[in-house]
């Protein structure tokens, strides 16, 4: 996971300033809609808008938006019609990249997304090109305040894969299919995460040694993160930190 988790942790270092952006206010707005759509407004019968909800109001979407997507998605007002959809394609260096969008126009998606990976030395590919190299998991994070001991023997209990001290963080693992159960055990237990969704993880990083290859490869994560129709990204890259506090200064 090390390479992911470097470009996580990139990722929350800019949180704070991407989550007044309209187009992060965007991609929540549209898995709310989503999800009300696929399961119904009430988030207590509806598992992904609940935590559709967390992750909302986590990165600071006002109560507002959130009701508002909800009663679009729900039927209560003009909701857009969004498909989801994965990408696949190779970043500089032959590093694996997966993207997850939601779109109403898939045509001018495909293209936009094409265009980035050329433009970084990319290439984007076929369904399944690369997808298979990413397990997908449920990950349910934990700040170290926890007692790790009692999570351990609680989450193992569920059915929990593993759970793995990652960036100052416990991370529990699950199976997508067990993701919710887990979670909620884990909460009737006490305990309560800091964040809860369903991810790709790398089964194995290719190391990056060439400062212009990682930079070229951060680029287009970062132009793919920036797309409006793009709700997630997930690349198998492992760069050292000497090569990222480079780029970064």
């Amino acid at each position: 996971m090390s390479g992911h988790s470097k470009w996580s942790t990139i990722k929350h270092k800019k949180a704070k300033v991407d989550s007044q952006r309209a187009v992060v206010f965007q991609k929540y707005s549209r898995e709310l809609i989503v999800a009300a759509r696929l399961g119904g407004a009430d988030p207590a019968g509806n598992f992904r808008l609940r935590t559709a909800i967390e992750k909302a109001k986590a990165a600071g979407l006002p109560n507002d938006n959130i009701k508002r997507a909800i009663e679009k998605g729900a039927g209560a007002g003009a909701a857009e019609n969004y498909e989801e959809l994965t990408y696949e394609g190779y970043a500089a260096g032959g590093v694996a990249v997966v993207v997850e969008a939601m779109t109403d126009n898939r045509n001018r998606t495909a293209g936009d997304i094409r265009s980035y990976f050329t433009k970084y030395n990319g290439s984007l590919g076929a369904t399944g090109c690369v997808g298979w190299m990413f397990d997908q998991r449920g990950v349910i994070t934990f700040d170290e305040s926890v007692d790790f001991e009692k999570l351990f023997e609680t989450a193992i209990g569920l059915d929990a894969l593993d759970i793995i001290e990652d960036d100052g963080a416990y991370k529990v693992l699950t199976t997508v299919e067990n993701f919710q159960k887990v979670v909620e055990g884990l909460e009737a237990a006490g305990f309560k995460s800091t964040t809860a969704e369903l991810s790709r993880i790398p089964q194995n990083t290719v190391e990056v040694t060439d400062e212009k290859t990682a930079d070229q490869i951060l680029k287009l994560l970062d132009k793919l993160e920036e797309h409006d129709d793009v709700q997630n990204v997930y690349a198998n890259f492992d760069i050292s930190d000497d090569i990222l506090q480079k780029l970064e200064g």
